[in-house]
């Protein structure tokens, strides 16, 4: 099978630019109180939920949102494309499982896993790629497990051919939070908390407003044979638990 060009685009990209990244973005959690309390929760949203299960962090990168997680207490593995990132997320945070592949294309059972994010990784991915993607995150979700995603809102696509001194060849695609809500109800989930977060002056990438949604996979309507799980619940944020590359 051929491999789709966006794919090899992304991978070769963070492949070059692998460790700069990590570096200019290792602060990026601690800088933002929102996405921690974002991040907290979804890990207790999960948790209560289902106690103990497994959470993936797809496109994870250099590991900081995985680690994170991890310190909420959350059993967690993570997963790029980039074997660069891979093998730094590795060496950075040893007491996780980093492997390579596609969010497309997971290494997970059906219905095996608690929780997944998508922290700033789906604006790789082209819109007609979309519905597949989000296909493939409802298949290994159990039932009323949760899904996070994390992306810029707008209409345009940008493109690089040079980051952090390196030549690449990568788009970012903004989305509007309303078409992914469609596209994710359409894959079987049910959106659970929508935020936008409006622009900052903090950097050029805070300039733009950033989405938050979490959703949670329904349970097939066709399914008679298997009692129903509880319904999907809402996302509640304690008040006192209060960027293009991320």
């Amino acid at each position: 099978m051929i491999e789709s060009a966006y794919l090899s685009e992304t991978r070769s990209g963070y492949d070059a630019v692998a460790g700069p990244y990590a570096e200019t973005f290792r602060s990026a959690l601690d800088d933002s109180p929102l996405d921690r309390a974002l991040l907290a929760g979804f890990a207790e949203l999960v948790a209560n939920r289902h106690p103990g299960g497994q959470l993936v962090e797809v496109g994870s990168g250099p590991g900081r949102v995985a680690a994170y997680l991890r310190a909420l207490g959350m059993s967690i593995r993570g997963i790029d494309l980039s074997s660069a990132m891979v093998d730094l997320a590795r060496r950075e945070h040893p007491e996780i499982t980093f492997d390579v592949g596609e969010m497309g294309a997971l290494d997970a059972f059906d219905s095996s896993l608690a929780g997944l994010v998508a922290w700033y990784s789906i604006n790789h991915v082209p819109p007609a790629h979309l519905p597949a993607v989000f296909t493939e995150f409802h298949r290994v979700l159990e039932d009323g497990g949760h899904l996070l995603l994390a992306f810029q809102v707008g209409d345009d696509v940008l493109h690089f051919d040079e980051a952090f001194g390196h030549q690449v060849s990568l788009d970012f695609r903004r989305l509007q939070p309303d078409t992914v809500t469609a596209l994710l109800d359409d894959a079987g989930f049910e959106l659970t908390a929508q935020l936008v977060r409006a622009p900052g002056p903090a950097s050029a990438a805070a300039s733009i407003p950033q989405a938050f949604l979490i959703a949670c996979r329904r349970p097939p309507a066709t399914d008679r044979a298997v009692p129903t799980p509880a319904p999907c619940v809402p996302l509640s944020l304690d008040p006192r638990s209060t960027d293009e590359w991320q």
